[in-house]
């Protein structure tokens, strides 16, 4: 898809993508959908879809944030996995935490390769990435979180994760390919519901991303430069950079907000900006 900022100068360029950068570093790791709100910010301001490309190397930044946030808890993890390999401590909390994260990647990457192999065009031109269909996702997401929010009992901690725990949570991260679920959403969902405490769900949920967004931000970052060649570099670089900061914050405010308060809030947003997308559709989406 080419990019709407083609025809913009330098500098709108610049403008757009720190917009872009600020929404996806406030939604990426709060559980209400960057895909949907870079989807649908900038058709509300009359932009056009920026494209999968731009949207997916703009998430980059969202990856430096994460990584510097929890480099210890990665530094822990590889050494886990070291010491499990050479003298088979398998059972350490920092191996079985490797494992899982490695378990639950696997889902996504294999469903997003089959996309980007065999539907990549038309996943672009689908109808999931239409605005009403991310109204509706984001409906069905806020019930779900809802539910889980008011079943989950509230008992394992990150220490007791295993791979079967990765599995599960990499499963419901699948959904995320789908704009309006939230990648963070349905992982912390899917959490709730095997009983996890929230600010660990949250934190598996971040870690558990890294492989994934990564991976994604990489594979479209070619595709990326090449629909902004007539601006450059220059405005996905003020992008990136915009997304690194604000999801640093983001993710520091939502873990701490956890420790304290529960998921309502967001179920709430959730549900509001569904019905109002939905409303604003009913109204403009005809012209």
């Amino acid at each position: 898809m080419a990019d709407p900022s083609a025809s913009l100068g330098l500098w709108e360029a610049c403008w757009r993508d720190l917009v872009l950068g600020i929404v996806q570093g406030l939604t990426e790791f709060l559980p209400i959908s960057s895909t949907a709100h870079l989807k649908v910010v900038p058709v509300l301001l009359d932009w056009g879809d920026p494209g999968v490309s731009v949207t997916a190397a703009i998430q980059l930044g969202s990856i430096v944030a994460v990584i510097a946030y929890f480099r210890r808890d990665l530094a822990q993890v590889m050494q886990g996995i070291s010491k499990a390999f050479r003298h088979g401590q398998w059972r350490e909390p920092e191996a079985r935490l490797g494992i899982a994260m490695a378990v639950g990647t696997l889902p996504i990457l294999a469903v997003g390769l089959a996309i980007k192999l065999f539907w990549d065009e038309g996943y672009e031109t689908s109808l999931l990435r239409s605005v009403p269909s991310i109204a509706v996702v984001s409906i069905v997401m806020a019930l779900l979180l809802a539910v889980a929010e008011r079943m989950g009992p509230r008992r394992k901690q990150l220490s007791d994760v295993s791979g079967r725990d990765g599995l599960l949570v990499g499963l419901a991260q699948v959904l995320a390919l789908i704009p309006g679920v939230s990648r963070s959403g349905s992982t912390l969902t899917a959490s709730l519901l095997d009983g996890w405490q929230r600010a660990d769900a949250a934190r598996f949920s971040f870690l558990l991303g890294i492989p994934a967004i990564t991976i994604a931000g990489i594979v479209e970052l070619k595709d990326a430069l090449a629909a902004t060649a007539d601006a450059g570099p220059l405005p996905l670089v003020v992008g990136i950079l915009a997304a690194t900061v604000v999801s640093w914050l983001a993710i520091d405010w939502l873990l701490k907000f956890l420790q304290r308060h529960s998921t309502w809030l967001f179920v709430a947003y959730r549900l509001l900006f569904g019905v109002g997308l939905l409303a604003w559709w009913s109204i403009h989406g005809a012209h």
